[in-house]
This record gives C-alpha cells, structure tokens and sequence, in this order.
C-alpha cells in the first residue's frame, strides 16, 4: 500500500521489479466474491450500513477510468463494506495500526463487480494482505506500479516464490 509520495528513485524501484517480474507473471485476479470470503474468513466483521460508504466506493470505481474499465459493459458498482471487530484475528490487525491511527476502526470496502477495495483505519497490513491474495489481471499487470506493490506484498507473506511456481507450471 503506498503510504508515501512517489519520487523519481521510488518510480525507477517500481519500473526495475516490473522489468524483472512481469515476464514471470500471469493474470491470476480472483473475483470480488472471493475476495470478501476471504476477509470473512480470516477476520471478525459486522456490515457497514453507512450510505456514505457506498457511495464513496462507487465514486472510486466511477471516477478512476482504471477502475471504471473493469466494469461490464451496462454494469454498475455494487459496494460492501465491513468494520474489522477488534476481537480475535483483528485485534491483530489493530495492533498494526500505522501511528496516528492507534485505536481507530478498521474498514475494508469493496465493489463485488470490480475487484477494487480500499482499506482504511491505518491497516497497511490488511490492505497488503488482500492486495496478495486477490492478484493481479491482464490490465494490472501492464501497470508497473500495481506489478512492483504485487511483489512487495508477495514478499511480505513470504509467498513470492510458491506464486511464481504456481504461475509458471505448465
């Protein structure tokens, strides 16, 4: 999750792990639906009712073209969104919290249509988390910033080299 400004020695990191990875790389995007399952599963959750929510993740799809194109033709978002219970497997999660976000709630949001999500509270860990295990499609892996995040994710759980096995099996 990128929590900083890009500057030019960021974008040249980015450029040199699509350079090197891209070629080792095959869509393997899972749908929407999988991924909330995988949320459900892994944390504790209560749905968000907040109309505001649903607005903001249909505004995010809308409004970012890169998103929008992954849209149906005739098809619209259908946002969901979930507050991470501070009990269990999330209490995890709120220990995590980047400073300034200490204590606050953790909301994951996502289109069932699209795939996009966004993770907010201060959790860099839950986004990378799904981030991993969602993947990457034929439009993502042409943008060598979301190829360079793949990666950093990947290695962050320690599953970098099992995905590039599981890839590249014939």
């Amino acid at each position: 999750m990128l929590t900083q400004a890009a500057t030019p020695e960021l974008i040249a990191q980015w450029k040199a792990l699509f350079q090197k990875y891209r070629p080792l790389l095959r869509p393997n995007r899972k749908p929407a639906s999988l991924l909330a399952s995988f949320l459900m599963e892994c944390y504790p959750l209560s749905v968000c009712t907040d109309h505001c929510w649903e607005e903001a993740i249909r505004g995010n799809v809308l409004e970012n073209p890169f998103e929008w194109k992954k849209l149906p033709p005739g098809a619209f978002p259908l946002p969901v969104a979930f507050r991470v219970k501070n009990s269990g497997t999330g209490a995890s999660l709120y220990q995590s919290q980047e400073e300034g976000n200490t204590g606050s709630p953790i909301y994951v949001g996502m289109d069932l249509i699209t795939g996009y999500f966004q993770v907010e509270g201060g959790c860099s860990l839950l986004w990378d988390q799904l981030f991993a295990f969602r993947g990457l499609d034929a439009m993502d892996l042409e943008n060598y910033y979301l190829v360079a995040e793949y990666i950093g994710c990947l290695r962050r759980f320690g599953k970098l080299e099992r995905t590039l096995g599981e890839l590249n099996q014939p």
